[in-house]
């Protein structure tokens, strides 16, 4: 006899470094509309993703993020800071960063990869656009890409 209930796998935890509320809030919507499954945690500045990331202060209990969703233009410590020092910690650059930012700049493109982004999105203006363009990279982190299991480096 075959057992009917549905597997139901643990939501992601995805970690959201946007300074900008409004961008905040249509990524909240566009995850809602989503069917996956994900608790998404937000720091609005690069001081405080770190801090969320190496656990520390009011982030001790933080969970490990199963994707970095990393703005570039952040105050205090600036998003390719972030990614550099992500990137340079063994226990952490397995964690998949996806930079999502207003930039168009081809430099940015180029210094985000070359300190090992996983990805480079440029936010729509539109927000209807913006929703779908979270949508779509959701639906391919979290249903096509298999992503390494927490400790693997």
């Amino acid at each position: 006899m075959s057992d009917s209930r549905q597997f139901k796998p643990e939501p992601a935890q995805i970690l959201l470094v946007e300074d900008n509320p409004g961008d905040v809030r249509l990524t909240e919507e566009a995850f809602k509309q989503g069917r996956i499954e994900n608790d998404l945690h937000v720091v609005s500045d690069g001081n405080e993703a770190l801090e969320f990331l190496y656990q520390r202060g009011e982030y001790e209990d933080a969970p490990r993020p199963d994707l970095i969703l990393l703005d570039l233009n952040l105050p205090r410590k600036d998003g390719e800071d972030v990614l550099e020092e992500l990137k340079g910690d063994s226990e952490l650059r397995s964690i998949p960063v996806i930079v999502l930012t207003s930039s168009r700049a081809e430099e940015d493109v180029v210094r985000s990869y070359e300190l090992h982004a996983n990805a480079y999105l440029t936010k729509p203006v539109d927000p209807d656009d913006f929703i779908e363009t979270v949508r779509a990279f959701e639906k391919f982190w979290f249903s096509v890409v298999r992503l390494p299991p927490e400790g693997e480096q």
